[in-house]
C-alpha cells in the first residue's frame, strides 16, 4: 500500500521513466499520490497487456504519456496516442488494450470529498 500523501503536502515525482520501466509481458503500476481526494496512478504496459473491463466510482482522468492503445469507455472504443486524454465519468465502465509499449498516468478524484 502507498504512503498517504496529505493534501495539504505537495510532493514531486521525478525520474519516472527509470522508476517504472516497461517490463516485459507485464503491467506495472506505482501510486504516486493517495489522499482523500485524490489518487495518481503510473502504469507502464508491455504491448499486447490489457485491463479487463471495469468501473471506479471515482471521475477519472487517464493521460497515455507515450505508446498506442485502445480505451473502451462505455462501449466504445478510442484509439488513443502519446499525450490523448480520457475523461471517465464515475462509474464509466472502461477496459484497454495496449497495442505497444504504453505508459499512462491515471488522476482518479473523488467528487464526494
Amino acid at each position: 500500500m502507498a504512503k498517504p500523501s496529505p493534501v495539504s503536502e505537495s510532493s514531486a515525482h521525478v525520474d519516472l521513466l527509470h522508476a517504472l520501466p516497461v517490463v516485459a509481458e507485464s503491467t506495472t503500476s506505482r501510486v504516486l499520490v493517495t489522499n482523500d481526494v485524490m489518487r495518481i496512478v503510473q502504469f507502464t504496459f508491455d504491448a499486447g497487456e490489457m485491463l479487463t473491463e471495469h468501473t471506479s466510482p471515482r471521475a477519472v482522468s487517464v493521460q497515455l504519456v507515450s505508446g498506442r492503445m485502445r480505451f473502451t469507455v462505455d462501449g466504445t472504443e478510442h484509439s488513443m496516442g502519446d499525450g490523448d486524454v480520457i475523461y471517465l465519468a464515475p462509474g464509466a465502465s472502461h477496459a484497454l488494450v495496449a497495442e505497444t509499449a504504453c505508459r499512462m498516468t491515471l488522476v482518479m478524484v473523488d467528487i464526494s470529498a
